[in-house]
Formats: C-alpha cells, sequence, structure tokens
C-alpha cells in the first residue's frame, strides 16, 4: 500500500492506472460519504431538540452564524483602524501647532472578536506544549536510560498523571497571583495560569511514551555502540532519539491534544481570554444566537485540534529516519 501511494506522490494524474485512479477515488469518496451523513443527520436530529433558547441549530444556521462572526471581526478591524487615523491625525495637528508638544499614542481597547480568542488561544496552548515538550522529552530519555531514576521518579508520575485541570487550577491561580508580581509585566496572569495549568495536564504523555521509546532501543543497536564505544551524548543523539522517534512522537500528540482540551476547559472555569471564554460567554448570554455560536466555536475547536494534529504528523514523517514506517 505504502509503494501504490509513493507512485501516487511521483506521477501526474495523466500518469494515473485505473488501479490509481480507483485507489484516490475511493480515498477521497469515503471521507465525503462520512461527513454527508454527519451533516444530515445532524440536521435531521437538530430539528427534533426544543431548548430554552429555541430549537437546536443545524448546519445552515451555524453557516450563517460564522458569517456574522466574520463580519463582526471586519468591522471591529474597521473601527480600529479608524481610531489609529483619528489619533495620528490629532497628533500630527498638536504638533504642526507646537513641535515640542508631547503626544499620546493609546492602544485600541475593542471588544475581543471571535478570531482574537482563537489567536489567543493558539498562543498559550502552544506555549504550554512547548514548556512541556521541553520538560517531558529530556526526562523521558533519563527515565528510559537509567531504571533506578524510573523506579524513582515513576511513583511521582503516576500520582499526578491523572489528576483534572479543574483541581491544578485554583492552585496555579494561587500561586501565579502569589510569585508572579510586577508593575509591567511581560505576560498577563491569566496567560500565565491558563499556560502553566495546560503544561501540568498534558506533559505526562509525552514524559511516559518517550521513556518507553528510550527503554525500547534494538539490543543490537546497543550492541554496536558499544563496539563503537560512542559517548553518553553520541549515543543519546545518534542511537537512542532516532530509535524513540515513533512513540516520542504518539506522545507528543497526545499531549498537544490533550493541552488543547485542557485549554478550553480552564479557560471557561477561570474566565481567562481565549474560545472557552467565548463558549461560556454565549452560554450566559442566552440570546436567539448563542447556541448557533457555540456549535461555531465547538467546530473551529475541532477543525484546530485536528490540525494540529495533522502539523504533527507532518513533523514525525519528515523527522522519521524509517521513511516507509506508517504513521497516521
Amino acid at each position: 500500500m505504502s509503494a501504490v501511494l509513493l507512485k501516487l506522490k511521483q506521477a501526474s494524474p495523466a500518469e494515473w492506472s485505473g488501479e490509481q485512479w480507483r485507489n484516490r477515488l475511493l480515498g477521497s469518496f469515503f471521507p465525503a460519504l462520512g461527513l454527508a451523513l454527519f451533516l444530515v443527520l445532524w440536521q435531521v436530529g437538530a430539528q427534533q431538540v426544543d431548548t430554552s433558547l429555541g430549537t437546536f441549530p443545524g448546519p445552515l444556521e451555524v453557516v450563517e452564524q460564522w458569517s456574522n462572526l466574520v463580519d463582526e471581526h471586519q468591522q471591529e478591524a474597521e473601527r480600529a483602524e479608524a481610531f489609529y487615523e483619528r489619533q495620528e491625525e490629532r497628533n500630527a495637528a498638536l504638533l504642526q501647532e507646537n513641535p515640542d508638544a508631547q503626544v499620546r499614542w493609546r492602544e485600541f481597547r475593542g471588544r475581543p472578536t471571535f478570531f482574537d480568542q482563537i489567536a489567543t488561544s493558539l498562543w498559550t496552548v502552544l506555549s504550554g506544549f512547548l514548556l512541556a515538550t521541553l520538560i517531558a522529552i529530556p526526562l523521558g530519555i533519563v527515565i528510559g536510560l537509567n531504571k533506578h531514576v524510573y523506579n524513582a521518579i515513576n511513583p511521582v508520575i503516576q500520582i499526578f498523571k491523572p489528576v483534572s485541570p479543574l483541581a491544578w487550577l485554583p492552585l496555579v491561580t494561587l500561586v501565579v497571583s502569589a510569585v508572579y508580581v510586577s508593575d509591567d509585566p511581560a505576560f498577563s496572569r491569566s496567560f500565565l495560569v491558563s499556560m502553566i495549568t495546560v503544561t501540568l495536564c498534558s506533559l505526562w504523555p509525552t514524559l511516559i511514551n518517550t521513556s518507553v521509546g528510550v527503554g525500547s532501543v534494538n539490543q543490537d543497536l546497543k550492541n554496536v555502540s558499544k563496539v563503537l564505544r560512542l559517548g553518553w551524548l553520541t549515543y543519546v543523539i545518534k542511537v537512542v532519539i532516532p530509535s524513540a522517534i515513533p512513540l516520542m512522537f504518539t506522545g507528543l500528540r497526545l499531549s498537544l491534544s490533550i493541552a488543547w482540551m485542557v485549554l478550553i476547559a480552564a479557560e471557561m472555569l477561570a474566565q481567562n481570554p481565549g474560545l472557552g471564554k467565548f463558549v461560556w460567554d454565549e452560554f450566559q448570554n442566552g440570546s436567539s444566537s448563542s447556541l448557533s455560536r457555540i456549535c461555531v466555536a465547538v467546530l473551529v475547536i475541532g477543525v484546530i485540534g485536528f490540525l494540529l494534529d495533522r502539523t504533527l504528523l507532518l513533523v514525525q514523517r519528515w523527522v522519521n529516519w524509517d521513511k516507509s514506517s506508517v504513521a497516521r
């Protein structure tokens, strides 16, 4: 199957054989069929559910609200542009009257739009995931190489691994509020609270999978490294990490998906800026369009999670030394 896919990538459509055309059409047909069935079931099922805010929205209502959210974002961008234009004109007039006048430049303080909330959530989750990765991979390598370190750290891992983000959040909030005290902070407290909560909940899959991958290095490779008398660092870079990449990336993909789920929950509970707060605000708003807007947010959360996972999969295929291995 991998050989067929390789040929499909190398050959142009005009050179495809009948079997290649069949494989490509089937590969597109079934995903399209699944999406079509989902939309039909959604539309039919939505009409049967009456809530306190009205009938549950179907696909058409959700598309309409998506369009409204795009329009709101464009209107807010136009307001920001007009604000800065007025500010420039006012300051230019002041300087023309008095070249030594002190002018003030203010930032536009408009209401964050849906797309602003998406950008905030993405920045937070990627920061928390990166911090978790920087902790989990080196520690996982050390644990996988030394069974005594593993025996010492494993109880801590097993205790903290199942802790819910809802339990971490109040502790992290109190610690950040007590420790992060500054008149001119580089980051907002809400960002740090969400990011640290994401890190604490998402590092475990990467840590465990990295240690398992390191501990599963082929014995023949270990013997060759001993014969060549490789140093510890060279052994880790040349032998351990390449061998552990498949399991390492399995952990990274699990960690990223957990990070994304944890972030949305943390934003909802702590009312920190992001998609989670958008969902909660719409729920509290209780307008006729709130359900549709929440559905838009849910779909966007799912699509972003899928794209993040696919991105990591592409990175895995790029860095994996065994190009014939199946990664999906």
